[in-house]
């Protein structure tokens, strides 16, 4: 389902007090005595569409102006999603737009309910109309559009090898942009490595061993305090087996001790079980004892105060220290200082891996770059074929539309750098005669004959340009008989594919609408104002008399009327 206008709310706009607009899917049409305010239509529909607000437009002692529209779209469409993303609802496919212009210039927008800024609006409008009238922006002539357009129109022959294109491109700004990253940090890359290896270096001699920190640790404190270790443990050991250089009795050691005590229950042992028991006690005590005893004993010949060795251990521990402090991170010991040069040696790697990688990136990019280059020129082939078609297609609908000296061309010029869409800039130009030179849309037709240039493209692209509601003012200026037939036929053919509003004084034009509204003016001496009237046949009947003999009942206007209404829905 193509999106389109349904309604149009005017209030406070020029001549225009308040008027409503019903608008159906196909051809509409709006005439009016000059004056009315038809062009307030536009404006309104310009409005609505973030156009550029002039206080000067709000009606004589209003305090603003206000357009509200509902916009017709499909519930989860492109447009629909682009007013949730802005946090406005889309009800049953409906879509609200309001907005207001205050006598002081203030301006503010409303999209499905919510205030947005107007520039969101002009951003909607692209996916939703297209405005060609005199003092409009036009959007097919922006560069971009045209070359999109162009491409809709070449048709599948550009499909396949635009398809090709993209991909490669996509490949070739990767590719590009890895090797700038990689060539300009050249130096980073230098010094980080240079980092790298100092650091590996510094480790790989003091050459850490998980655990080994705790070991000189417990060393350090052994050999700091040897003397008294020896101490304690000889004095233990005599404690114990006594001093062998003291005299023999008298003996307070504790092997002696348990011998006394042992050698009485052992006299006595055979008359009580539980004393037997305990005798064997002491015996295992006494065997403890002296393993004890010859453990100390050994101990004690085993510690040795060693000033140089302690120097070493305590020499490696600050140095361990050091490390631990640069490089072990959140890890106070030296399974920090592993992990790290663990990752050191992963990341140099990597690091020196790049040349080769520059190696393998700048043959891909060479490649690419000459497959770029042949899939470029396969698409400017196709386009040029399709501007040729397309150029004469459009002079061929100008000449229906009397401008029969006027010739439009596509240009295609060729950029130094590859982009998205190849390398082709597209421009419409248009020569106002046979010697004038083919100048930009904007610089080769007026006014009038602009709105007329684009209503030949629109019909030459219609079905290839998604827009789906076109709004035409101005498209007859300077036109009358068999060329304003033509025109009001090339409206209806483009309202066979997306929704027309036109703006037109031509019957021969209006004739050819699937609905007709009029402006009709009213004055009571003093204030003018205006409404909007959605005409039935016999309505229509009437206005085109009007338009066509200035007078609404005149037989003969009427049956001319009659008679165009008859070609209009014949040719249709």
């Amino acid at each position: 389902m193509r999106p389109r206008v349904e309604e149009v709310r005017i209030q406070g706009l020029g001549v225009i007090d308040e008027a409503v607009l019903e608008l159906s899917p196909g051809f509409n049409v709006v005439t009016g005595e000059t004056g009315a305010g038809k062009t307030m239509v536009v404006t309104g529909l310009g409005l609505l569409f973030g156009g550029r607000a002039d206080p000067s437009r709000i009606r004589p002692g209003a305090e603003r102006a206000r357009v509200e529209g509902t916009i017709v779209v499909e519930p989860g469409g492109r447009v629909a999603q682009q007013v949730e993303d802005t946090g406005g609802d889309v009800e049953g496919g409906e879509l609200i737009i309001s907005r207001t212009v205050s006598a002081e210039g203030r301006s503010r927008a409303w999209l499905g309910g919510r205030t947005v800024p107007v520039g969101t609006l002009t951003y909607l409008a692209d996916d939703l109309v297209a405005v060609h009238g005199q003092m409009d922006q036009q959007r097919l002539l922006q560069p971009a559009r045209q070359r999109a357009a162009l491409d809709r129109y070449a048709g599948d022959e550009l499909v396949k090898p635009l398809r090709a294109y993209t991909q490669a491109y996509k490949r070739h700004k990767q590719v590009t942009a890895l090797l700038e990253e990689l060539t300009t940090r050249a130096r980073e890359r230098t010094q980080e490595a240079d980092l790298l290896r100092f650091g590996l270096q510094e480790i790989e001699k003091v050459d850490p061993k998980p655990g080994g920190d705790a070991d000189l640790r417990e060393e350090e404190e052994r050999l700091s305090h040897a003397d008294a270790l020896r101490s304690a443990a000889t004095t233990a050991h005599t404690a114990l087996l006594g001093d062998p250089m003291e005299a023999a009795g008298g003996a307070h050691d504790v092997i002696s001790l348990l011998g006394e005590a042992r050698a009485a229950v052992e006299a006595v042992r055979d008359f009580d079980a539980q004393l037997a028991g305990v005798a064997d006690r002491l015996a295992e005590a006494g065997y403890l004892i002296s393993d004890v005893a010859t453990d100390l004993a050994s101990y004690a010949e085993s510690i040795e105060a060693d000033p140089s060795r302690l120097a070493v251990v305590q020499e490696r521990r600050s140095v361990l220290s050091g490390l631990i402090r640069k490089y072990g991170e959140q890890s106070a010991d030296s399974a920090g200082v592993l992990a790290w040069a663990q990752r050191a040696a992963a990341r140099l790697t990597e690091l020196e891996g790049d040349d080769e990688r520059i190696d393998e990136l700048t043959r891909e990019h060479d490649e690419l770059t000459d497959k770029l280059t042949d899939l470029a020129a396969e698409l400017t082939q196709v386009r040029e074929a399709a501007a040729e078609r397309f150029g004469l297609a459009v002079t061929e609908e100008l000449t229906a539309l009397a401008m029969p000296h006027a010739r439009v061309v596509v240009q295609l010029t060729r950029s130094a750098e590859f982009g998205p869409e190849g390398v082709d800039e597209v421009e419409l130009r248009m020569a106002a005669h046979p010697a004038a030179p083919p100048l930009p849309l904007t610089k080769g037709a007026s006014g009038g004959e602009l709105s007329r240039v684009m209503l030949a493209i629109e019909v030459v692209f219609a079905g290839a340009d998604p827009v789906p509601t076109f709004v035409f003012d101005e498209v007859d200026a300077g036109v009358g008989g068999k060329a304003a037939v033509e025109i009001g036929r090339r409206l209806a053919r483009l309202a066979r594919t997306a929704q027309v509003i036109v703006v037109t004084h031509l019957p021969q034009v209006a004739a050819f609408a699937d609905q007709h509204l009029v402006v009709e003016k009213a004055s009571d001496g003093s204030v003018v104002r205006s409404g909007v009237t959605t005409l039935d046949h016999e309505g229509r009947v009437r206005e085109l008399s009007r338009m066509l003999a200035g007078l609404e009942d005149s037989e003969l206007g009427r049956a001319h009327a009659e008679e165009l209404l008859g070609l209009a829905a014949a040719d249709r």
